[in-house]
């Protein structure tokens, strides 16, 4: 596998920099943004199956290719975890793709939910093992020839911090009440003078939290990528083979490097949302 994204990352990178005159590297930036077409670069032609055009109301809503993996990763996630939970009706203890399943979810309801919500966790599972489990599935997608990493567009990404946002306030105010919640966020025994600064100040952390979740995983996620193609592309912008001795072994590592973040990321952004979450609920007077 790591070898096939070499030899499709050079090929990619060699018919780009032909097209360029070798002097633009704007084939980057091309290569892991959204488009809408489905791009097929293989040894000795180039595919491209544009998506189909759908005008709804006057809009766009033409799929990209971000959009198709994401059904793909939402058809994987629905269709694994039915499976899995059939397994469960059958037999109370699980084997095969089930048993490797339940390792993640026993982590994200007892290291990651219990953990940082506490009392009443139970009812946020859900969120976040789909939450855990759709990210997990894009980041891997991603890794495999000829598909794209959702994950790495700030839009996905933003989306998810939306999604996590409106349920952690959601769960702030059901445990709380709508004024509690709100009230709840000033610091208690505070000095009145010190309100007009602080009340601005804990809105605005309101929305520095999801902010800050969608960066990361964006920013995480297409750096990977950059790396990556950048040191294929110093075998065609130095214009010789013999730097290929040492970038394509570390592009290779760089690769193997990714598998670990895409574990990663998908996990951080999961407790941190929990996290937040446990802050809403459980809010310290």
């Amino acid at each position: 596998m790591p070898l096939s994204i070499a030899v499709d990352s050079v090929k990619t990178v060699a018919d780009s920099v032909q097209h360029s005159g070798g002097s633009d590297s704007g084939w980057i930036l091309h290569h892991v943004m959204d488009e809408k077409v489905l791009n097929f670069d293989l040894v000795f032609t180039h595919i491209t199956i544009p998506m189909p055009h759908w005008v709804i109301f006057g809009l766009d809503l033409t799929p990209t290719k971000h959009v198709f993996f994401m059904w793909i990763a939402a058809i994987l996630v629905l269709t694994l975890f039915t499976i899995v939970s059939r397994s469960y009706k059958k037999s109370l203890v699980p084997r095969g793709m089930a048993n490797f399943f339940e390792v993640f979810i026993i982590f994200v309801r007892d290291e990651i939910a219990k953990t940082t919500i506490g009392k009443g966790y139970e009812k946020f599972v859900p969120y976040l093992l789909t939450l855990f489990f759709f990210i997990l599935f894009g980041n891997f997608l991603g890794l495999l020839p000829w598909s794209a990493t959702f994950t790495s567009n700030i839009g996905v990404t933003a989306s998810l911090a939306i999604c996590s946002f409106f349920l952690i306030q959601i769960g702030g105010i059901m445990k709380n009440g709508f004024f509690g919640y709100f009230k709840g966020l000033i610091p208690h025994g505070i000095p009145p003078v010190l309100l007009v600064l602080m009340i601005p100040v804990e809105i605005l952390g309101l929305f520095t939290k999801p902010f800050a979740l969608c960066i990361r995983l964006f920013a995480n996620m297409i750096a990977g990528h950059f790396v990556i193609l950048a040191l294929i592309g110093l075998i065609f912008f130095i214009g010789t083979e013999f730097i290929a001795i040492g970038a394509v072994p570390f592009a290779i590592f760089i690769y193997f490097l990714e598998i670990l973040v895409a574990l990663i990321q998908a996990y951080v952004f999961t407790i941190l949302t929990s996290l937040f979450l446990g802050m809403a609920v459980h809010q310290e007077h």
